[in-house]
């Protein structure tokens, strides 16, 4: 029987040995992970440092033949990753949740590969599946990203069809193997809730998402709202004291402001993820929510609903508070509950790293950082509140 899912989903167990096979063999894999490790060092020689990377990293994955082998090995990877880049994780909400139910995760997203990293991690600390992780294709622009991702429980999203009937044909094969991984595989996953980053700091679901969500429903015997409500979809609010990319995010948005467009370097995204990874973010919270239930009457109400629990569960951090005083030249107009204890990054800490950017970008970093507050105001100046 044929795989309708087999270009798309993650690898199996009997596929990972001669995947990690395929990616010990590749030298631009080899070179990524030098230059991830080294910096501009691996540039030097990079013929000189590829056996010593295939051989550490053969190491690393010796005795590896399934999916949750290359789990524990990541999980190794995360581990050394928050210990080294972050001021600590913390997490709520996830003891709510029944731990033998297969949840789609939708959750804001600020970070191309922490965002389900952290997510990942959150469940796999609480001792409960991980995700399978849907990844655009716009990001696999190399055969060894493709086979990293889909190593790692990652599932592709087909972004770059031109034809809208060749659209629509992945779009539904895409919610399909997504309700097939819930309902039939008691998988969970975990999905943005807006195609591409958050870059402003505005988090927003895409009512798309949930439209092409409800492809895979059959309209003859299910009502919207009931399956919206058997996808089992948890919120997920993710909060970072330091972004690793708000330079890189303000000089894009600077561009856009000032010259209406913004033209994206070719490797530009894969060089956030290495940012991301590698990169101070203070500290981290990962806040789950509720299930949705079954009283949504079209994409609209459902992404009003997932707005409102990430909103709702965000913490906010003394950095998020900062950066609204810089900007609008006042304190916001929160209760102190409504966000962490200082952290490592101290407020002239954080105004060194927004005066290291170009003066024009700076008004545009404090509000990917403001932008949170703002979305907690209570209802007369934009928002609603509510504590951590």
């Amino acid at each position: 029987m044929s795989d309708p899912f087999a270009d798309i989903r993650p690898y199996r167990d009997e596929e990972v040995a001669a995947v990690l096979g395929r990616l010990l063999a590749d030298p631009e894999f080899l070179d990524a992970i030098a230059s991830l490790r080294l910096g501009r060092l691996a540039s030097l020689a990079p013929w000189l440092l590829r056996p010593l990377v295939r051989f550490v990293l053969a190491r690393e994955v010796r005795g590896v033949n399934d999916v949750a082998g290359m789990q524990d090995v990541i999980s190794g990877y995360m581990d050394r990753m928050i210990a080294s880049t972050t001021g600590g994780l913390s997490i709520s909400g996830l003891e709510r949740l029944d731990a033998g139910r297969a949840y789609l995760y939708m959750s804001n997203h600020r970070d191309i590969a922490m965002d389900p990293a952290f997510t990942n991690y959150a469940l796999h600390q609480g001792k409960r599946d991980t995700v399978r992780i849907a990844i655009g294709d716009n990001l696999l622009t190399k055969p060894w990203t493709s086979d990293l991702m889909r190593l790692n429980k990652s599932f592709i999203v087909k972004r770059s069809l031109s034809g809208p009937r060749e659209l629509l044909a992945a779009s539904k094969n895409l919610a399909n193997y997504i309700q097939h991984s819930l309902q039939q595989e008691n998988a969970p996953v975990w999905i943005a809730q807006r195609e591409g980053r958050a870059k402003d700091g505005v988090d927003r679901t895409e009512p798309a998402v949930i439209k092409m969500l409800s492809l895979s429903r059959d309209k003859s015997s299910q009502a919207f709202g009931e399956h919206i409500a058997s996808l089992n979809i948890v919120p997920v609010s993710i909060s970072y004291e330091l972004d690793p990319c708000d330079a890189l995010k303000a000089g894009e948005l600077y561009a856009l402001a000032s010259a209406g467009s913004y033209e994206k370097g070719e490797q530009e995204d894969i060089a956030s993820i290495g940012q991301g990874i590698a990169g101070e973010k203070g500290r981290v919270h990962v806040s789950f929510g509720t299930p949705l239930g079954a009283d949504f009457a079209d994409a609209e109400a459902v992404s009003a609903e997932v707005d409102r629990q990430i909103i709702e569960q965000y913490c906010l951090h003394p950095t998020n508070l900062q950066a609204y005083h810089l900007l609008y030249g006042e304190d916001a107009p929160l209760p102190p509950d409504l966000y962490l204890e200082p952290g490592d990054c101290t407020p002239e800490d954080f105004s060194r790293r927004i005066a290291a950017m170009p003066e024009p970008h700076r008004p545009f970093a404090l509000a990917i950082y403001a932008n949170a507050v703002v979305s907690k105001m209570p209802p007369a100046t934009g928002g609603s509140p509510d504590s951590c």
